[in-house]
């Protein structure tokens, strides 16, 4: 069918000459260059991947999969505290060791006891199997590595060592001055108080970090992890069950989880293969396209080994995320490959049989435009997903937009120098498979078998009908699916099922969780899971004992600034997260020390110089107060918060904390070491915001200028904020986060957006055809099959992360799945219905029946 006629003239702003005709006149001149040259264009890829794979040489030293690092974002104001607090209250791990005053983690091992059969581990025959336990534990050379606190190793529980309260005379939270909350977790009590019971208990053995003495901490802790499991099954404990942590353990699960991952993408590989294969073979043992379909998948191939070799030499860290990329890449890379197929058949069935160099050129004319269009969207919105505070989606982005560039170059050369290589095979009447000569033209002196084995039919007449009969999936889609949909019964059903989609994707976005759990960073089957879930069980009530900091100078013996700091603390102890009975203040015992008249703290010099009698009392208060220069720099204080239990308790705590300290007209900080990963709720949907909203600007103008009509861009804008809103709100009945790694896809949703919709509209307001209804049945089956085909080709490429053990991956594969089933569903039903309600408005003024667009505007693959 001819071409639509372009207005004489320049541009038009009603069509693409501004930018298609110079863009079709270039990719003219480079398929002729390919064809003329195939070998050239075929092996310089093959050097370059080559060349640039030595990249993966780097890939040890590039590894970056520091937990903090990677996933807390990069300005998070409890980084700056930390440094505040290691600057002004240093730690001296062997000599006043205090796991409260840690401005960091710490080096440690733990273990949590459950009593067996719901009993009691403060009684027998729990309480014997414990220190059982803790002797085994200490026997290991602790005492070499130990954190210290006067003279001897910090007690792994309150209810340890000589100076332990008897275990039939305690009260809790608080016992004999002691904090039990962390210690001791399934408590009852009865009506005087006491302790009757507890179900758990947990050790905690803390090591040294300062000097020389963190390397052997370091060894201590892995050669713990490497033999307690057999300890564990050696004691044979009948009367307590033991899960086991260290310092190290999240760090290391969450490395071990790449490696779990690579042999799953060698089945991803197959199935992509094999579904390429599938979708592209014929009857026809001449004109057979499995090696293009082998070829093309190699391609996607080359463009993984190629980007992640050159961002491994540019030094970009390679983090785990982005072991999803390949996935997606070899998922949606084969797209380009598709289009090149289904233009030259097309081509050479409108050309027969001329030259390959006109035939080339006329395929990459017509398929260049939408492998552009979807190459520019995609690659866009990578790049803007690098305008965020984490780096882990900084550096998904990066290696994930480079390998879409190399994707799209390895489709113009190495893709289209296999497809003048097949071509000339075919000339020859070669077999697909061995490349030897088939006897076309002596076919009638062929048995039937032979002519069905070799050629694909018995008769060469059916074989001529069958290289110019259409589609049987158009056929579907154009007499059964497109009539049956704009009945007008069933578009008020699709409405209403809009309706019901878009409801609960609204109800979703209102119920969705922010951050990422850090215990979803190790695998499902760590001996980390069994830990957390004793610990969220028997130990959640009390949560993070959090520091007060005093940050500057101010006069303390001043009875009103005094008064002001007591207001202060009040206030944060209102909060109700906070148990106020369980604070621990210096200045409030300084201040009682004083209104009994033991000391006078009314002037400077007094207020500093009876601090001695204060560390007398109290020694560990000396490590609360930074005393320059007979000057208080700095000093803290803290507080014990409560029932800390989900994602929007750490959110709220950490903001009602900030707030309330900022008013103070004290300069009032609050910091815990678990700040730094609750930083990523003040800052995650404001990041998911800027990105989609930028990335999605983006992709709207890419659609303006290549694709101009009003129409068109409206329901492209249509297309993205429905397809966002739904998959947010239906990854949180899902059980996903709004985290770092669930960003990444929703930024990844807007590029699927724009392929799934962009061209079906642009189809429908230039078909030829007379009502609403017949415009939308044309783009359907000039544009369903190729959307059905890219939806199930990128799911293929992701299925397989369902059956990974790790949360990153099965994140990845459940958004990834909620975008383009969406996004199919848009394009396949929801846009087509949708704009049959839109009548003539926007439609173009070109005449004819748009065919061509079938492969110039195609949003994904066909293979007639």
């Amino acid at each position: 069918m001819a071409q639509p006629r372009r207005p004489a003239g320049g541009c038009s702003c009603r069509n693409t000459d501004c930018l298609e005709r110079p863009l079709r006149s270039l990719f003219q001149g480079l398929g002729s260059a390919v064809a003329a040259w195939p070998w050239p264009f075929l092996l310089l890829p093959l050097l370059l991947s080559g060349g640039l794979g030595a990249g993966f040489l780097f890939l040890p030293q590039r590894q970056a999969n520091d937990i903090e690092g990677q996933f807390t974002p990069t300005g998070g104001p409890a980084k700056a505290e930390r440094d505040f607090v290691l600057r002004r209250f240093p730690a001296n791990d062997s000599e006043r060791f205090s796991a409260p005053r840690l401005p960091t983690e710490g080096a440690y091992a733990a273990l949590i006891a459950v009593a067996a059969d719901g009993g009691s581990v403060l009684e027998s025959p729990a309480w014997p199997d414990v220190l059982r336990l803790d002797r085994a534990v200490r026997d290991r050379g602790y005492e070499q590595v130990c954190a210290r606190s006067a003279g001897a190793c910090e007690s792994a529980n309150p209810l340890l060592g000589d100076a332990a309260p008897a275990r039939d005379n305690l009260t809790f939270p608080v016992s004999h001055g002691r904090f039990l909350g962390a210690a001791l977790g399934g408590v009852r009590t009865g009506d005087d108080g006491l302790v009757q019971s507890a179900r758990a208990l947990k050790l905690l053995y803390y090591l040294r970090q300062d000097g020389p003495a963190a390397a052997e901490s370091r060894r201590w802790l892995q050669s713990f992890l490497r033999d307690i499991p057999a300890e564990l099954a050696t004691l044979g404990f009948a009367s307590i069950q033991v899960t086991y942590f260290t310092s190290l353990s999240r760090q290391q699960e969450f490395e071990g989880n790449t490696k779990s991952v690579i042999p799953l993408f060698s089945i991803t590989y197959f199935l992509t293969i094999t579904f390429s294969v599938v979708s592209c073979m014929r009857l026809s043992c001449i004109r057979n396209n499995v090696w293009l379909a082998c070829c093309g998948v190699v391609s996607a191939g080359l463009a993984v080994l190629s980007s992640f070799g050159l961002m491994l030499f540019c030094g970009v860290p390679f983090v785990v995320t982005v072991a999803n990329a390949p996935f997606l890449i070899l998922g949606v890379g084969v797209d380009d490959m598709f289009i090149m197929i289904a233009s030259w058949e097309q081509s050479a069935r409108k050309k027969g049989k001329s030259d390959v160099r006109s035939l080339l050129a006329e395929t990459y004319a017509e398929a260049a435009l939408s492998v552009t269009i979807t190459t520019l969207t995609d690659v866009l919105a990578f790049f803007v997903g690098t305008w965020t505070a984490f780096r882990s989606v900084r550096s998904f982005c990066l290696y994930t937009g480079t390998a879409f560039i190399f994707c799209y170059m390895y489709t113009l050369t190495f893709f289209g120098a296999v497809l003048v290589l097949n071509h000339k095979r075919e000339q020859g009447n070669r077999h697909w498979l061995t490349c030897m000569p088939v006897g076309v033209e002596e076919q009638a002196e062929k048995s039937c078998l032979y002519n069905a084995c070799c050629i694909g039919s018995c008769s060469r007449q059916h074989l001529t009908q069958q290289r110019d009969s259409e589609h049987p999936m158009s056929v579907f889609f154009k007499k059964y699916y497109g009539p049956f949909f704009t009945n007008k019964w069933m578009k008020v059903l699709v409405v209403v099922l809009y309706g019901a989609y878009l409801g609960g994707s609204i109800y979703g976005c209102t119920q969705i969780r922010e951050g990422i759990d850090l215990r979803n960073l190790a695998s499902d089957d760590s001996y980390v899971i069994p830990y957390y879930d004793d610990d969220d069980k028997y130990f959640s009530t009390y949560g993070p004992r959090v520091m007060v900091v005093i940050t500057e100078s101010v006069d303390y013996w001043n009875e009103t600034i005094r008064l002001g700091i007591e207001n202060c603390t009040q206030n944060l102890e209102g909060i109700s997260y906070v148990d106020k009975n369980l604070s621990e203040s210096w200045l409030r015992v300084y201040t009682s020390l004083a209104d009994s008249g033991l000391i006078d703290i009314s002037t400077e010099t007094l207020f500093i110089n009876n601090l001695a009698v204060l560390f007398q009392i109290v020694p560990s208060f000396a490590w609360d107060i930074n005393v320059t220069q007979d000057k208080i720099e700095a000093s803290r204080f803290f507080i014990q918060t409560v029932n800390v239990t989900s994602a929007v308790d750490e959110k709220n705590l950490l903001n009602e904390l900030r707030e309330r300290a900022q008013q103070c007209s004290i300069p009032f900080m609050v910091y815990h070491p678990a700040f730094i990963y609750y930083d990523q709720y003040l800052v995650i949907v404001q990041n998911t915001i800027q990105n989609v909203v930028v990335a999605a600007g983006a992709m709207l103008l890419v659609s303006l200028l290549l694709i101009p009509n009003p129409l068109c861009c409206l329901w492209v804008t249509f297309a993205i904020a429905s397809v966002i809103v739904g998959v947010a709100g239906f990854m949180t009945f899902w059980n996903v986060n709004l985290d770092s790694i669930s960003m990444i896809n929703l930024v990844i949703c807007i590029g699927f957006s724009v392929d799934f919709s962009a061209h079906i509209s642009y189809a429908f307001v230039t078909s030829g055809e007379s009502s609403a209804n017949g415009r939308a049945i044309e783009a359907l089956s000039l544009l369903g099959y190729p959307v059905l085909q890219g939806a199930v080709s990128t799911i293929l490429g992701v299925v397989v992360l369902a059956a990974a053990k790790a949360y990153i991956f099965r994140t990845f594969f459940k958004i990834m799945f909620l975008v383009i089933l969406f996004g199919a569903l848009h394009g396949l039903l929801f846009i087509p219905v949708f704009l049959t309600y839109s009548g003539n408005f926007g439609r173009s003024p070109r005449n004819g029946s748009p065919k061509n667009l079938e492969l110039r505007f195609r949003n994904e693959k066909d293979c007639p």
